[in-house]
């Protein structure tokens, strides 16, 4: 079992930055960040892969949110920029555990273990 821990969420003005952080109990393949606003679905963010960190991106933040790992800290970063009210929703990393041939990082049913979610607000 992987236990994952968020943090970083909060309260930013549009425009500004955050960074969220996810740390996890133990080893993974990937790892994802998925959001989910009130009233709406889950939907894929950002995903790093462990060996290599070869990374994907939803087109709704490419080119304003990064991604990135810490090995050695076995830890997920996601850094936001120029942020949008339309950002605000709840974070949430996610673990896929095992590689299972080809990697479907958009996924949200390919992961095995969630993290309990961090807010993220933005304020127009």
């Amino acid at each position: 079992q992987v236990q994952l821990v968020e943090s970083g969420g909060g309260l930013v003005q549009a425009g500004g930055s955050l960074r969220l952080s996810c740390a996890a109990s133990g080893s993974s393949y990937a790892m994802g960040w998925f959001r989910q606003a009130p009233g709406k679905e889950r939907e894929f963010v950002a995903a790093i892969r462990w060996s290599d960190g070869i990374t994907y991106y939803a087109d709704s933040v490419k080119g304003r949110f990064t991604i990135s790992r810490d090995n050695a800290k076995n830890t997920v970063y996601l850094q936001m920029s120029s942020l949008k009210a339309e950002d605000t929703a709840v974070y949430y990393c996610a673990a896929e555990i095992d590689e299972r041939g080809s990697w479907y990082p958009r996924v949200g049913a390919k992961y095995d273990y969630w993290g309990q979610g961090t807010q993220v607000t933005v304020s127009s």
